[in-house]
């Protein structure tokens, strides 16, 4: 997308989408913000509809309720993007594993370790397990204030696969990587399931209103750089082409978390518009290895943001100006933590926005 010899980014201040204008290449001054994890424990009133929704994956399903916990944080805060509430779950839910999500515990599912096991799942019915999540997107679509843009996403298949193998969270991946690493043509199976999939997902967000696309690779920093390239940076960008083949303007946004020194080449793949940073790596270098071929997105800490104080404001005009010479989206480096205060995230958008 970017040529990687342009030294001159477009200074962009009257736009009616920022995020959208960074993702085609301009520079956008003050740099759009919305923040992962956005809708979530932080807010009473996220707290309040998910007490209501009665779990959550019943939030997920109900398409009323998570509208309204999608457009929560925009009418508090002003965000320059909406993010579709939902899970990176749903897609093995949708494809016929058991998933359950049980209070202080994190997920549950009836793990897949081999090729037996991954012919009990199939693509047959994934719309209609998805239909509520399309109806959402339609709602929040309808509902956006002008110049916010909405952002659709999906897990990338190696994050999602290693709650699908190790069957909940985990701290090494022994039965994922081992998997990967032991019998890498048996689990490209699984991957390759993933990616037609998590496309055809991706697809129908896009038809019900998505404006832009993230992919979350949360554990691919847990990866040898043989085994990211072929289960993380590949997935990730054959899931960009599929789904511009159909609809060629969408910008995705990529975020390999943990994986800074893998970036450079994924920055530089054409289906790829955005990388996004985590929290570890230097803004100045993603200036100069990132930034001359795709939009850069991140990076400050949630853990600051959580503690607050003066070092908030200082880290972020850091950030701010570390990327204010080519395209940069205003992120953190992972989730907004659920003991943040709000006060804080009022006081984060001050100081990006100056």
């Amino acid at each position: 997308m970017y040529d990687s010899l342009r030294d001159i980014f477009l200074t962009v201040t009257d736009i009616s989408k920022p995020i959208i204008a960074a993702l085609k290449g301009e520079r956008v001054d003050p740099p759009p913000i919305w923040l992962m994890r956005q809708a979530g424990r932080y807010l009473p009133e996220y707290r309040a509809v998910r007490e209501e929704a009665g779990g959550f994956l019943n939030l997920c399903y109900n398409p009323e309720k998570a509208a309204e916990v999608t457009l929560q944080p925009l009418r508090r805060f002003g965000f320059d993007a909406a993010i579709l509430f939902s899970d990176i779950l749903v897609i093995p839910h949708a494809l016929g594993q058991n998933v359950t999500f049980e209070a202080g515990e994190g997920p549950r599912l009836d793990w897949i370790r081999d090729l037996n096991a991954l012919k009990r799942l199939s693509m047959d019915y994934i719309h209609e397990s998805l239909g509520p999540i399309y109806k959402t997107v339609s709602r929040v679509s309808e509902a956006l204030p002008n110049g916010t843009a909405l952002i659709g996403f999906a897990g990338a298949p190696w994050t999602v696969a290693t709650y699908m193998v190790e069957g909940s969270g985990s701290r090494d991946y022994p039965n994922a990587k081992g998997w990967a690493l032991g019998d890498p043509d048996g689990f490209q199976q699984l991957i390759d399931l993933l990616v037609e999939s998590t496309s055809a997902y991706l697809i129908r967000q896009i038809e019900a209103g998505a404006e832009v696309l993230q992919l979350f690779d949360t554990w691919s920093g847990v990866l040898p750089k043989h085994a990211f390239d072929r289960f993380s940076a590949e997935p990730i960008c054959n899931i960009a082409r599929r789904v511009k083949e159909v609809h060629p303007d969408i910008p995705i946004i990529a975020f390999p978390r943990g994986a800074a020194l893998y970036l450079p080449e994924l920055a530089r793949m054409p289906e790829i518009d955005g990388v996004g940073i985590d929290f570890a790596a230097d803004p100045a270098w993603a200036a100069r290895e990132l930034q001359p071929h795709a939009a850069v997105q991140g990076n400050f800490d949630p853990i600051l943001l959580l503690a607050g104080g003066d070092e908030l404001e200082k880290r972020a005009r850091e950030i701010v100006d570390a990327l204010s010479g080519g395209p940069h989206i205003f992120n953190l480096g992972h989730g907004i933590l659920p003991p943040t205060p709000t006060e804080h995230v009022e006081r984060l958008i001050k100081a990006v926005r100056g």
